[in-house]
């Protein structure tokens, strides 16, 4: 698959670097380019991500950073078996129990739920560090909402991660999805206090909390275009902006 130029292969982390000096030198620049591929589609186009995982697994499937790319973008494109086939393998390449959520969340994604919460419980999970202990905490919460057992997934995300008041990587997604439940109970009072908490922390726009917030608080967005509709033809002046909030005059009628 073609490769921009200005992809050397270099950008790569430098333990993945370091895994690929097993390789011979030619080799391993071409699959650390393909690997930058990876990581730079992976969530823009999962699909072109995921052509390129191929390729480098083609070349290198010995390699554990190579089965672990070739698994998040198998992961990305909702093909949970190749991607739980390819953690399983790095993980016996590694002996790391970082890929364990991730795994568990592919066996959900197989319809699995109650391996998923199998996997919460082993004694692999007391190895990962805080932010794998709380990722595999969403992952439990959510497979138990595809169990229908709603009320033990808001028990199962209620913890010191999310009591406390100090924001780190994970805390946005870990009160949204606590909103979330909370919402999916009818505890709507609650879930609109948490939404706003979690729009708090969300500085760089990995949820979509606000739009909830705002759904709740009875606003909704519309096309400014729309407003112009049957006018003297004229589409509007000044801001530029493509959508504008406006109050809705009746109540609004929403995984990890």
């Amino acid at each position: 698959m073609p490769i921009p130029e200005d992809v050397t292969g270099d950008e790569i982390d430098k333990d993945v670097r370091q895994e690929l000096q097993s390789l011979p030198k030619t080799l391993a620049d071409d699959v650390a380019r393909n690997l930058v591929m990876v990581a730079r589609l992976i969530d823009e186009d999962p699909e072109g991500a995921y052509g390129y995982s191929r390729v480098a697994l083609r070349l290198a499937s010995r390699v554990a950073a190579v089965r672990e790319a070739a698994g998040f973008a198998a992961y990305a494109n909702q093909k949970y078996g190749e991607a739980l086939a390819e953690f399983r393998a790095a993980r016996r390449m590694t002996g790391s129990v970082d890929l364990w959520p991730v795994m568990a969340d592919c066996e959900r994604g197989l319809g699995r739920p109650e391996k998923a919460l199998d996997m919460a419980g082993a004694p692999e999970v007391n190895k990962l560090d805080k932010a794998g202990q709380v990722e595999m905490r969403l992952v439990a919460a959510g497979a138990r909402r595809d169990l229908g057992q709603l009320d033990a997934a808001i028990v199962t995300l209620q913890s010191p991660e999310l009591a406390s008041n100090s924001v780190q990587p994970w805390t946005a997604r870990l009160r949204y999805a606590y909103a979330d439940a909370l919402l999916a109970v009818g505890r709507e009072g609650e879930a609109r206090e948490w939404f706003a908490k979690a729009v708090e922390a969300d500085r760089d726009g990995s949820t979509d909390a606000s739009d909830r917030l705002a759904e709740l608080d009875g606003v909704e967005f519309v096309d400014a275009l729309d407003e112009t509709e049957g006018d003297s033809g004229t589409q509007g002046e000044g801001t530029g902006a493509e959508d504008a909030p406006k109050a809705a005059s009746e109540e609004d009628g929403d995984d990890d």
